[in-house]
Order: structure tokens, then sequence, then C-alpha cells
């Protein structure tokens, strides 16, 4: 029985090179010892610059908590990631997640929602000056899940787009606020790759501080 053309399947020359390249695979768990090595290792670090009487968490946070997550299919793409801090229960988050994203990059994001959202975004707008032009970028789509880097999904925080910002704040049910380290980065080439998270954590806590204050969004 002959199939229609439209169901036979074939494979192209660079498709019949990749299934035969074994060094893919062997390096891709290389590759994912090292990033899960960075994770665990990164997690007691951020212990250290954990202070709870500073952090402005929901009711019933648990510095403790911490949560390792591995999948293959964020986009069609291989991931790992750490959640510390991490706090999910119904509509509060309170979570720093640290996203390694086969083929894209390694992504620090705090994802901030719930009974203290106003004030995460009137910390970010009252540390403007010391958070713009720092390479942080804030997301701008209807739910928190979304990772890719490009202007119809994030903004970046900037001097001269301060309003663009705060209209992003004020319509947006949630604040996710990312910082990004390309594969080609240095950090990753000199084993500085923790120092760099860490300073990136350093860099977003105002925004989660306890402060006084409420977002007007005016």
């Amino acid at each position: 029985m002959t199939l229609p053309s439209t169901h036979l399947v074939y494979f192209t020359p660079e498709e019949k090179s990749l299934i035969q390249d074994t060094r893919f695979f062997e390096t891709k768990t290389i590759v994912t010892q090292k990033v899960k090595t960075f994770l665990h290792q990164l997690q007691p670090a951020l212990i250290q610059e954990v202070d709870l009487k500073s952090l402005l968490a929901p009711e019933g946070f648990d510095s403790k908590v911490f949560q390792y997550v591995k999948g293959e299919h964020l986009l069609d793409f291989p991931y790992l990631y750490l959640d510390f801090p991490k706090y999910f229960k119904k509509e509060e988050k309170f979570t720093f997640r640290t996203l390694f994203w086969w083929g894209h990059f390694f992504a620090f994001s705090w994802i901030l929602e719930g009974l203290h959202l106003n004030q995460y975004k009137d910390n970010l707008l009252t540390h403007y000056d010391v958070l713009a032009d720092r390479g942080l970028f804030i997301l701008r789509t209807s739910t928190p899940w979304e990772w890719r880097k490009t202007s119809q999904y994030v903004i970046e925080i900037k001097k001269e787009n301060q309003s663009e910002v705060k209209a992003v704040l004020k319509t947006s049910p949630f604040l996710k606020i990312h910082y990004y380290v390309p594969f080609d980065g240095p950090s990753l080439l000199t084993g500085a790759l923790i120092q760099e998270a860490i300073e990136a954590f350093r860099l977003m806590c105002p925004v989660v501080l306890k402060s006084y204050g409420s977002f007007q969004g005016s």
C-alpha cells in the first residue's frame, strides 16, 4: 500500500546529521549537570542575602522553602530553575526564580503578586534612579509565565522611559522584574555566574524591601 505523499516521513541532510551526532546529548548531559551544580550552590548563597525582617513578604512566608524544577518544553526548549525565596499560595506570589533556558539565557526574576503588589510597584518607582539603565526589564503581558525577551513581552527600565514603565505598572495585575545573562556573557567563562546572580538579587532588592507609601498610578 502506497501512502499519500503528505504522509511520507523523510529527513533532511541536516536532520540526518544531527540524529547521528551522539556528542550533542553527551554535551547536554554535562551542561545540565553544571547547571544543577550552579543552582545548588546558588541557593545557600541566596540564604545569606535573605533577611526576613527587611523583606516585604506575605504572611506565612518561610525562608526555608525552595524548589528545583527540570523540564523539557518551555516553548520546546529544555529548562531548569530554582525558586528561592519561594511563596505561592492562591493569588499571593513572592518568588525569586533563577532560570536556565536552553538556547536562550539565564534569567533572574522576582515574581510578585498579591496583597503587597502596590507597595512593590511603589518601591520600584521610588528607587527608579537606582534601577534604571542597569539591564532590568519588567514583563508587560497578562501572565507572569512569559520569558521571551522581546519588546512585545518586556520593557526595559531606563531613565528616559519612566512614564512608559509607570503605565505598564498601572494596569498589570502582578510585577515581574527580570535580569538576563546571555550565554556569551563573560561570567559563564570565568566561573563568576553565582556572583552575578547575587548582584542581580541585590540590585532588585529595593523592590521587595519594606517601606511606606502606596502605588497611585497617577
